[in-house]
C-alpha cells in the first residue's frame, strides 16, 4: 500500500506526480521531495517557495522541514533566502547528527556549499501584492490571517512514512520570524510504526499544543487518524480560549502505516489533497461540524475558480 496526503488545494498536481512514483516502486523520501519541489517552483501559489509573499522588508524568507519516520532523522531550514527548494536543504539536512537545523545566512552557506540551486524568490506578482498591501496599511504592517503551509505525508511499498513542509510564512511577517513549519512536533512528525502528521495555520498557536506530534501519539494509542486529528485540533483550540480566549487558525493532516488517513480544522475552508493506490487523486472540502470534521469532494466548479483567482492578472 502507498499513499500520500497534503494541506491544500495547491498539493494536489506535487502529490499526483509524487504518487506515480511511488506507484513505480521509488521510496517515499523521493516522491514527497518531488511533490514539494512541484509546488515550490509554481508562481501562483501565494504562500510556498517562488512566488511566496514577503516579510514587511520585502524579502521572502522561507522554512521547510523533512523527518525519516523509519530512523527519527530531522532536517530543517527557517529564514532562508535565495535558494530556489528549500525543502531539497532540508532533505539533505536530515543526514546530518548534529547541525541539522540551520536558520538564515547559516543555512544559506549550507546550501551553497551542497551546490543547491541559487534563486530570486521574490516575483513580479508578489511585490504587487506588497505594495497594494503597503498602500492599504499606510500606519501600520499587519501580518494577513492566512497562513498556508504546504505539508505532506507520504507512506511508500515498503511501509516507510516521511513527512515535509515548506512555507514562506505569514506575509508581512517580521524579519527572521518563524513559525511551526520547520519545528519537529509542531508543523511536523512521523514515525513509520505509527503514521505522520503535519499541520498549517497560525504556526505561533500550533506551537503551542505541540499538534502534530500529539496525533501521531494518538494514533499510537489505537485512534484512528481521523479521531487522532479531531481530538487534537478540539483540544487545543477549547485549551487556546480558555487560556487566551481565542485561538489562531488550526490545520492538520494525518495518516497511519496502513494508508487511512484524516484531517481536522478549526476554520472554514481548509482544503486538502490524497492519493492512495487504486485512487484517483482527488481534493476535499473540510468542515467542523460540532467537533466532528465532514470531508466532501471538491466540485468541478471549486477547482477552477481556485486556479482562476490564483492566476488571475494583477494590476498596483
Amino acid at each position: 500500500m502507498w499513499a500520500m496526503i497534503a494541506t491544500w488545494r495547491m498539493a494536489l498536481e506535487g502529490i499526483t506526480a509524487g504518487g506515480e512514483m511511488l506507484e513505480h516502486g521509488a521510496a517515499a523520501g523521493e516522491a514527497l521531495e518531488k511533490a514539494i519541489c512541484d509546488i515550490e517552483d509554481f508562481p501562483y501559489y501565494k504562500s510556498v517557495g517562488y512566488g511566496g509573499l514577503p516579510n514587511e522588508e520585502m524579502e521572502v524568507e522561507l522554512d521547510a522541514a523533512y523527518m525519516d519516520g523509519n530512523t527519527f532523522d530531522i532536517g530543517a531550514v527557517a529564514a532562508i533566502k535565495d535558494f530556489a527548494n528549500p525543502i531539497k536543504v532540508a532533505k539533505r539536512l536530515s543526514a546530518e547528527s548534529v547541525n541539522c537545523m540551520l536558520v538564515s545566512e547559516g543555512a544559506e552557506k549550507f546550501a551553497h556549499k551542497e551546490g543547491f540551486e541559487r534563486k530570486n524568490m521574490l516575483s513580479d506578482r508578489a511585490k504587487i501584492h506588497y505594495r497594494k498591501r503597503v498602500k492599504e496599511t499606510a500606519q501600520e504592517l499587519r501580518p494577513y490571517i492566512g497562513h498556508d503551509t504546504v505539508g505532506v505525508v507520504a507512506l511508500d511499498q515498503h511501509g516507510k512514512m516521511v513527512v515535509g513542509t515548506s512555507t514562506s510564512g505569514l506575509f508581512m511577517k517580521k524579519k527572521g520570524r518563524v513559525g511551526d513549519s520547520p519545528i519537529s512536533g509542531s508543523g511536523f512528525y512521523a514515525d513509520s510504526t505509527v503514521g505522520g502528521a503535519s499541520a498549517t495555520g497560525l504556526g505561533e498557536d500550533l506551537m503551542k499544543g505541540c499538534i502534530s506530534y500529539e496525533i501521531v501519539r494518538l494514533m499510537k494509542e489505537g485512534h484512528h487518524p481521523q479521531a487522532a486529528c479531531e481530538i487534537a485540533v478540539n483540544n487545543l483550540d477549547a485549551e487556546l480560549k480558555k487560556r487566551r480566549g481565542k485561538a489562531g487558525d488550526l490545520s492538520v493532516v494525518a495518516m497511519n502505516n496502513k494508508g487511512e488517513y484524516g484531517v481536522a480544522t478549526n476554520i472554514e475552508g481548509f482544503s486538502f489533497a490524497v492519493c492512495r493506490e487504486g485512487e484517483t487523486p482527488a481534493v476535499y472540502l473540510v468542515k467542523n461540524v460540532d467537533g466532528k470534521c465532514i470531508h466532501e469532494l471538491a466540485s468541478e466548479e471549486w477547482l477552477n475558480n481556485y486556479m482562476q483567482t490564483r492566476m488571475a492578472p494583477l494590476s498596483e
